[in-house]
């Protein structure tokens, strides 16, 4: 039998281990991340870069489950659909085909890559692309998938993307406009487009892509005025052009799915030599433990440069 004692000091431990509950929970998770392996994704991006004609969605699915990869980010712009068109019947029959193909694959779609821009001065154009954001959402239901791939959109004051891309993603803001009224459109876009995915279970990820969230702190300047379990970040470990680690740190409590950007054969627009060690650390020390999913964007033959891209981040993130 328990004496007064006995028990006093019984009672003084479990009050101790309560205490330190939380502390040892937060460790607990960080571990399991560490120990729980990445499930690799390849983006149908990686097979085609707008410059040619287009892979076929179910050809990559293919080459993915011969890699042996766990699923697939499919490019909105690479579907044999057209992009701005209403969604169909034939749309919806297409994007059955494609669920069912990556189902005999044995494939999950974990991303829809899409684009929209919500830097629109005139409401009807906002409108425009909120409607569209919501068509792409229904995309994703339709395939099972649970996450698009959205952009802020820019200014549109550059030429073309190569412009944009000689003066490293910086371009001036639209006369007569300021930054704060972008941000006040885009978090407005993004806004309207919630209901929608909460009612189809579709999360957003927005992309530190070009445009407001060109910085990790435009992204989490939209990612934190904003709050609902449908809305995240995704990184993309390539567009950080300068000093990228400590911005990838920056964004990584945030990150919902990452795309991490290989460049084999020199890149389409700029050539990036990442660590993938160590941005594999700074994912597991936020506990991330959701899909990477391969960006392919050099200019060798992605059936050489893919194989060797997924053994690169399967060592990284072993």
């Amino acid at each position: 039998m328990m004496n007064r004692r006995s028990f006093l000091a019984s009672a003084a431990c479990t009050g101790a281990a309560l205490a330190l509950k939380p502390e040892m929970h937060a460790a607990e998770s960080k571990a399991a991340a560490a120990r729980k392996p990445i499930k690799l994704a390849i983006a149908t991006y990686s097979y085609w870069h707008f410059k040619t004609e287009k892979v076929p969605i179910e050809t990559v699915m293919d080459k993915a489950a011969e890699l042996g990869v766990e699923a697939v980010d499919i490019l909105h712009r690479q579907m044999d659909i057209d992009e701005k068109a209403p969604l169909d019947a034939a749309g919806r029959a297409y994007l059955r085909k494609l669920k069912r193909h990556a189902f005999r694959d044995g494939l999950g779609i974990c991303c829809v890559s899409t684009h929209q821009s919500f830097v629109k001065p005139k409401p009807e154009e906002l409108t425009e692309n909120v409607e569209h954001t919501k068509k792409c959402i229904e995309i994703a239901y339709e395939l099972g998938c649970p996450c698009i791939r959205i952009n802020t959109g820019r200014w549109g004051t550059s030429k073309d993307f190569d412009e944009l891309m000689k003066n490293r993603g910086i371009e001036p803001i639209l006369p007569g406009y300021t930054e704060d009224e972008g941000f006040k459109w885009c978090m407005e876009g993004i806004q309207r487009c919630l209901p929608k995915a909460e009612e189809c279970g579709v999360i957003l990820g927005l992309e530190n892509h070009w445009g407001l969230a060109r910085t990790p702190e435009g992204l989490l300047r939209i990612l934190n005025g904003i709050t609902s379990p449908w809305l995240g970040g995704l990184m993309d470990t390539g567009n950080f052009l300068e000093d990228p680690y400590p911005k990838l740190e920056l964004i990584a409590p945030k990150t919902v799915y990452v795309q991490a950007k290989t460049y084999y054969g020199e890149g389409e627009w700029y050539t990036l030599d990442l660590d993938y060690k160590r941005i594999a650390k700074i994912l597991a020390n936020v506990g991330y433990t959701g899909y990477v999913g391969l960006e392919m964007e050099g200019k060798e033959n992605p059936d050489i440069a893919v194989p060797k891209s997924v053994k690169l981040l399967r060592k990284a993130f072993a």
